[in-house]
């Protein structure tokens, strides 16, 4: 018998490989989402894995980089949801509120998504700007929306010619805030937004929002 360990087979390589990329990203996305990027430290990063600093950057090639892949896998997450979202069995209606639950469910799910994007948004979006992944995964859920919405307008269910970046922006601002500001707003209003004994009665509200603007009488363009 050999006291010499048998090498690693390619394939467990890339496992392994793998393992300790994720492993990375785990931990990177809890210390930005919690420090920020001006705050978070890549020696604390390592420190928290089983890994070095020496190979953080061998995977990733620097912190700004590092920042970079946490948001690509951040926003992964919600874009893979949104292509697996079936709603072309129901009916616009139906449709658009089940879209709009998605959107809800995957926010109250995902706090650090909440917390990395505001921190994104003091740095005027420059990592996704630089993404050449961000850029090519757009948003699913435009897709999805222009359908609904050309469904509901032909089935005369929507009465309101809406632009699909709009009514995204609505249920995404709706969405973000009741977990961004759940603190300041709990402080000033005594209200707990993700309180789970209201959740449903926040969930059927961004539903009724959004099907009252889209079936609300429209005079002229204002």
């Amino acid at each position: 018998m050999t006291s010499v360990e048998e090498p690693a087979r390619p394939g467990e390589r890339i496992r392994d490989a793998a393992r300790t990329r994720a492993e990375i990203l785990d931990v990177a996305t809890r210390e930005f989402s919690r420090a920020g990027y001006d705050g978070a430290r890549v020696d604390e990063i390592a420190a928290r894995t089983r890994t070095t600093k020496r190979m953080i950057y061998y995977y990733f090639g620097g912190k700004e980089q590092l920042f970079t892949a946490v948001l690509e896998r951040a926003y992964g997450v919600i874009r893979e949801a949104e292509q697996q979202l079936d709603v072309d069995h129901l009916d616009p209606v139906a449709a658009i509120r089940r879209l709009a639950e998605l959107t809800f469910d995957h926010h109250e799910r995902h706090p650090d998504f909440i917390r990395l994007v505001g921190i994104e948004n003091i740095h005027g979006a420059e990592h996704i700007a630089a993404s050449e992944e961000l850029g090519r995964m757009g948003s699913p859920a435009l897709d999805v929306i222009r359908r609904i919405l050309t469904a509901g307008q032909e089935s005369g269910l929507f009465t309101a010619d809406v632009d699909a970046v709009d009514l995204h922006a609505m249920i995404s601002s709706f969405c973000f805030f009741r977990v961004s500001n759940r603190h300041t707003f709990g402080a000033l209003f005594g209200r707990d937004l993700v309180d789970p004994g209201r959740r449903e009665h926040y969930r059927a509200m961004l539903g009724d929002m959004v099907i009252a603007y889209l079936t609300a009488e429209r005079t002229a363009e204002r």
